[in-house]
């Protein structure tokens, strides 16, 4: 299907694949040792989508989400991996976007970029504890919370009085993957950051109870 980009030094030459290595341990290898080393967090190579008819890389015609799932031959770099480690691993693979597990070390609520970025600024006022904060290309921002929360969603949406507002929220656990800026998120552009991960809450991410009380009304006050 006329694909115009590959990924994965594994199908290339050996001299391109020592070529890029080379590059990718000052920029993506580097930006992976980040994640892997300093946050903790597993990471893995994933598939891109080239514009403006976002083919996926894996060649699927039918690929549900081009650009934004995981290589099926690629391993998962492991949380604490060095920058030598990632290296050895990533190189196989230059050019693949970066995707961190959901699930694992923190999931994800999601919501409207512009009802995250207000209510990122009423938390910050109100002296809440946060972790990092992601936006997308098509729109959405998504704060890190600790894993579990998918799970607990509907409980605690429950228990604040939140069940039955029609709200554009949503809570991402286990089998999801998080686009991590700056990769290329579905063909779309780059992932960013509104809230970038700091020192502070380096021991993971707040509980969502913490934040979802201010993230639901956000999201009604910003529909309505």
């Amino acid at each position: 299907m006329g694909m115009g980009f590959t990924i994965g030094g594994s199908r290339g030459t050996k001299e391109f694949r020592s070529g890029v290595r080379r590059r990718g341990r000052t920029s993506e290898c580097t930006t992976v040792a980040e994640y892997t080393g300093l946050w903790g967090w597993d990471a893995v190579p994933g598939a891109r989508a080239a514009a403006p008819a976002r083919d996926c890389s894996c060649g699927r015609t039918n690929c549900v989400a081009p650009g934004a799932h995981p290589l099926g031959f690629a391993p998962t770099v492991p949380g604490g991996a060095t920058l030598d480690e990632v290296t050895e691993i990533w190189g196989e693979y230059p050019g693949a976007t970066i995707l961190l597990p959901v699930g694992r070390a923190f999931d994800l609520i999601e919501v409207s970029a512009e009802a995250g970025r207000r209510a990122l600024v009423r938390m910050e006022r109100m002296g809440l504890p946060l972790g990092p904060v992601t936006v997308t290309p098509d729109g959405r921002a998504q704060f890190f919370v600790a894993p579990g929360a998918a799970a607990e969603l509907p409980q605690l949406l429950y228990r604040m009085g939140w069940d039955d507002a029609d709200l554009d929220l949503r809570a991402l656990g286990h089998g999801a993957f998080l686009t991590a800026p700056p990769s290329d998120h579905a063909g779309l552009g780059p992932a960013g950051w509104l809230r970038r991960p700091a020192l502070d809450c380096a021991g993971g991410p707040p509980q969502a109870r913490l934040l979802l009380g201010t993230l639901a009304y956000t999201c009604h006050r910003f529909r309505r």
